[in-house]
């Protein structure tokens, strides 16, 4: 059974001031669980309802995560679903690294400006993750990783996803890589020589990439519109471009 001062701190973690304070975030659902336990983020404490304990018991867990087993009514407390999944656990936000230029080389990387609604973002770690995308560079204000939102919209993606906070002017200014990015006027996506190596820079849902950044893009990219819809969804143009660098592989 959890005390109330512990039902109150959980649940303080649904709110990015406590979860940067605390260095901590929540993982839902025993998929979820079970993919962040072969990563190298370190978990803390794993909460499930008697439905799931026979499922905890047979995962291999380290000695040092707690485990409580507690009623559907509580779990529904320290959930961030409308739906609990029946199983809920705190995990550790990793130490922040400085981003290394090399590990960029000989590949591609998404490049998010001031992207906002923490679905989209989501989608596109699970879709980077889909493609074989390992690192995502985001501006400072785009939305929070570590939002339950995003977290629950990777399913799982997110433990073998490097996302990375900075400055894109600064960033942008001094990476040797070449800079594609997606705008409504640009080469023709499916007719680009991306070669083997770059950075996919995508933009705000209504704003689309800042004019400061525009300045950076070495080779402006657009998906052919047939339709009459004036834009496509990030998460979708996200999709759209790596599938069509994941082409060149096959």
């Amino acid at each position: 059974m959890l005390s109330k001062s512990q039902i109150s701190f959980i649940k303080s973690l649904h709110q990015k001031k406590y979860r940067n304070a605390n260095g901590l975030f929540i993982i839902e659902g025993i998929k979820t669980l079970t993919e962040f336990l072969k990563s190298d983020y370190i978990l803390q404490s794993i909460y499930f309802t008697p439905a799931y304990a026979k499922a905890i018991a047979a995962l291999k867990l380290g000695t040092n995560i707690n485990l409580f087993e507690l009623s559907d009514a509580v779990l529904e407390k320290i959930s961030t679903l409308q739906t609990p999944q029946g199983v809920l656990a705190v995990v550790e936000i990793p130490n922040t690294r400085a981003i290394d230029p090399q590990t960029l080389k000989s590949k591609f990387s998404l490049v998010l400006d001031n992207v906002q609604d923490p679905g989209n973002l989501g989608t596109i770690i699970r879709t980077a993750d889909w493609f074989g995308i390992q690192h995502i560079i985001c501006s400072e204000n785009t939305v929070e990783a570590y939002n339950p939102k995003t977290v629950q919209s990777t399913m799982g993606s997110l433990c073998r996803v490097n996302i990375s906070y900075t400055s894109l002017t600064d960033f942008l200014a001094h990476t040797s890589l070449p800079v594609f990015g997606a705008l409504l006027e640009g080469e023709n996506i499916y007719k680009v020589n991306w070669g083997n190596e770059g950075l996919i820079l995508l933009g705000n849902e209504g704003h689309g990439i800042s004019h400061e950044l525009i300045k950076k893009i070495n080779i402006p990219v657009t998906i052919p519109r047939i339709g009459q819809t004036e834009s496509l969804n990030v998460a979708v143009s996200a999709a759209i471009f790596c599938s069509e660098l994941g082409r060149m592989k096959f």
